[in-house]
């Protein structure tokens, strides 16, 4: 850790005993209430609960020193009477632990193992130092270099570029594992853009310099084929570009990089160099297919970028080798699993084309055990015992499609991205992981209490699959800022892994490195096709109409909707998610339920669950209980609708649009929401949008101009803010038109899928450069994982039971 945040803590360690001196008795107070919870973990609103109970004169006087600033960054209290330890958080990724003895008001600084230890003591009670197996990744990433300040988390690629060009491209000569780089690419044994013709830098510097003279005497839209020839004789091959202009752009940068290195000529060089042709995205778990199957347990929002995300992929793979002057057809391949009961789905189709793209096609390939091929829905909490033996069965089924390695693989969720961890060092791609969720930020407390979760979500298979892929992969692609590293108040979904205990299983001391460069923040959009603003009239899908009236609004109760909205001139507050405890749409019921003015001014609509059929998943049967007893409890019968999941997306698209018709909101409850790719299609549609501030809706809203954050924790509140927007809104109907349009300036300005394939394209090819000529693969870490895969994972994964088959 550097100095000035050792002296940072220090220094805070001076004030507090100050302040101990100074108002020893409010601290006193506060630290009482705060052991009267006994023993066990307090949360920053627990914390904060307590310091709310003082009196205002106590406030006042801790809420101005150290000891005021030191609460409100505490992340978490440990109670062991008479000591209670805090997690302290001065800054994202930056974290301190102490502990104050309650009878001597004492101050300790506590190391990660001793905090860890403590706080073991919750689960195992006092331990006298027995052995614990401990992670620890940092002494195998020490000589990798990140940044220190917090702003640069998440922007790695430019950090690595002005890092490593100031270190490598010291001198003429240093430059030679880039003509090395160059000369190494080919495709099916084809070269490109070097041939053995130039040998050293000298000879290159020299024939650049030939190649921009000729270049200079032709017509800029002079296609390459017509000097093609020419250039092969001095030993320049195909792939600098397709016309004579693109050629010398090309040329010119590679010149001006062996002249002066610079950090942004070298990404936007490496980023033109072909080299992805071949992509495998993995996704193994739920019912991956293209119609039918949104609502699904577990298949939701991940499909859908998926599916978004490939036809953008192809169309800017398409664009940049048409641009590299080369005549190769891309192949995208979405290897998920195949369920032989596919339940009306086409999940039992080996190979299906992608729907908006000409060369991308989803592969479908089964789980197997030694009885045979599994046939039905699994879990997403239950895959592991099957991981294994589907990373050899996807590689000889891409081998027999692609007849070539694939040059990128893309993992998506926990068990995606450890079969792309495998294939990524069976193959020596380059490997890129997508987490979507991390489960330990959504579950609190999984970590230290994952004895009482693992029958029911194996959660030790599981962090320990995050664990490996995170610390393998190449590069690591987030939504957001949040993603990685949270907020001033909120803790990031990658640095709570930083450091956590799991009793009896594991310590990790140092698991993730939130500074790491390879962390890449590339946010997704929405399909535009699908998804845009209510406004443009001429693209409005009319035709559905009739059937969202009768979905909204008709008498008639099935399972396919429950409840009647009486009121239809009542704007309608919308919501549309799974059914499951973190998506929070009972807790969305709640809060609309208790507040009497809320119900007054607009309805409540969700979408979420499926009614229609018995759930096999064990959170959505509780959810849908709940959501029966809230309809009772709070008799909003006439004022809200509760609609089963849709799964047409174009027809969802224009339910957005409907619901902004009526002056509706869109409103995203969720406790913790990874990115919000609802959120992102409501701002599309022009929805002003509520969205929690846990997670990445927080970053991708800017509060009272595109839109608003709640606090899901605080349902009176959520509550209190709609009404005051709605009674803004009746005082002045532009209100509602001015945050409908912010929101959909904001998605224009960063969350675009175009923006998202242009910024991927090029981190495959700067990751894959950096991987090539320095140490960056990172062959230590790997050996470690390797041990731990073999040692820890395996049993784990042995342990979680085989799914039978009725």
């Amino acid at each position: 850790m550097s100095g000035d945040v050792l002296t940072r803590v220090h220094s805070l360690r001076e004030r507090l005993d100050e302040n101990l001196s100074a108002h020893r008795n409010e601290i006193l107070l506060l630290l009482s209430k705060i052991e009267k919870h006994g023993k066990g973990i307090l949360k920053p609103h627990q914390i904060e609960a307590e310091f709310d109970s003082l009196s205002k004169d106590a406030q006042q006087k801790l809420h101005d020193g150290a000891f005021g600033e030191f609460l409100k960054s505490t992340q978490e209290a440990i109670v062991l009477p008479p000591w209670v330890a805090f997690a302290v958080r001065l800054r994202p990724g930056v974290w301190e632990y102490v502990r104050v003895n309650l009878n001597a008001l004492v101050v300790e600084e506590l190391s990660v193992p001793e905090y860890l230890h403590f706080k073991e003591e919750l689960v195992d009670g006092p331990q006298n130092g027995n052995f614990v197996l401990e992670l620890d990744f940092e002494p195998f990433t020490a000589s990798v270099p990140r940044p220190t300040l917090s702003k640069s988390i998440g922007n790695g690629v430019e950090f690595l570029n002005r890092h490593l060009s100031a270190k490598m491209f010291h001198d003429k000569e240093s430059m030679f594992p880039l003509l090395d780089f160059l000369k190494a690419h080919n495709y099916k044994g084809k070269t490109m853009m070097v041939n053995d013709r130039i040998q050293n830098l000298n000879a290159l510097q020299f024939v650049l310099r030939k190649a921009e003279e000729y270049l200079l005497t032709l017509p800029s839209e002079t296609p390459y084929a017509k000097f093609e020839h020419k250039f092969q004789e001095i030993g320049l091959e195909r792939g600098w570009g397709d016309t004579a202009e693109r050629v010398l752009e090309m040329i010119l940068m590679l010149l001006e990089l062996l002249e002066a290195p610079d950090p942004c000529t070298l990404e936007k060089f490496l980023g033109r160099i072909p080299m992805v042709f071949n992509v495998v995205i993995l996704s193994p778990h739920g019912y991956f297919a293209q119609e039918n199957v949104l609502g699904y347990p577990d298949t939701g929002g991940q499909v859908v970028y998926i599916l978004d995300q490939v036809p953008a992929m192809e169309k800017e793979m398409l664009l940049r080798i048409k641009q590299q002057g080369l005549d190769i057809i891309p192949r995208i391949l979405i290897v998920t699993r195949l369920l032989p009961d596919a339940v009306g789905t086409t999940c039992s189709q080996h190979l299906e084309k992608v729907y908006g793209a000409e060369h991308s096609h989803i592969l479908r390939v089964p789980f197997r055990t030694k009885e045979g091929i599994v046939r039905k829905w699994i879990s997403r909490f239950e895959v592991w015992p099957y991981m294994e033996t589907f990373t050899e069965d996807v590689a000889h089924e891409i081998a027999k499609e692609l007849q070539a390695k694939p040059d990128l693989i893309i993992g998506n969720y926990s068990e995606g991205n450890l079969v792309a961890s495998l294939l990524a060092h069976k193959l020596g791609v380059t490997q890129c992981t997508i987490a979507h969720a991390l489960e330990k930020t959504k579950y609190p407390d999984s970590d230290i209490y994952w004895k009482k979760f693992e029958e029911k979500y194996h959660f030790s298979s599981q962090f320990t699959a995050d664990l490996i892929a995170m610390n393998h992969t190449d590069f690591i692609i987030t939504s957001t800022f949040q993603e990685i590293a949270g907020s001033k108040n909120t803790v990031g979904q990658y640095e709570s892994h930083t450091a956590f205990t799991m009793p009896g299983l594991y310590r990790v001391v140092h698991g993730i490195d939130v500074f790491d460069p390879k962390f890449n923040i590339v946010s997704p959009g929405a399909d535009m096709s699908i998804y845009y603003p209510h406004t443009e009239k001429d693209k409005r899908l009319t035709k559905f109409h009739p059937e969202l009236e009768e979905l909204l609004f008709s008498e008639v109760e099935n399972k396919e909707h429950l409840g009647v909205l009486k009121d239809k001139k009542k704007p309608i507050i919308f919501s549309m998610a799974r059914l499951d405890r973190v998506k929070n749409l009972t807790g969305l019921v709640e809060l609309y339920g208790k507040n009497a003015r809320l119900r007054e001014l607009a309805n409540l609509v969700v979408v979420g669950g499926d009614r229609r059929k018995e759930s096999k998943d064990l959170e959505e049967q509780a959810e849908m209980k709940k959501m029966y007893d809230l309809i009772e409890t709070y008799k909003l019968q006439g004022q809200f609708r509760w609609i089963s999941s849709q799964m047409n997306r174009v027809r969802n698209g224009e339910l957005y649009r409907y619901i902004a018709d009526t002056k509706g909101v869109f409103v995203q409850p969720a406790f913790y929401e990874a990115f919000g790719l609802t959120v992102v299609e409501a701002m599309t549609c022009g929805l002003p949008t509520f969205a929690t501030c846990y997670g990445g809706p927080a970053e991708i809203i800017i509060h009272g101009k595109s839109g608003f954050h709640i606090d899901p924790y605080h349902g009176d509140q959520v509550a209190e803010l709609l009404v005051n927007f709605y009674e803004k809104c009746t005082q002045d109907p532009s209100h509602w038109d001015a945050i409908s349009k912010g929101g959909l300036q904001r998605i224009l300005e960063k969350y675009t899928w175009q923006i998202y394939s242009e910024r991927l394209m090029t981190l495959a090819g700067v990751y894959g450069f950096w991987k090539y000529v320095s140490n960056l693969d990172r062959r230590e870490t790997r050996r470690y994982l390797e041990m731990f895969y073999a040692l820890k994972y395996r049993k784990l994964a042995e342990a979680v039971p085989l799914a039978v088959d009725q």
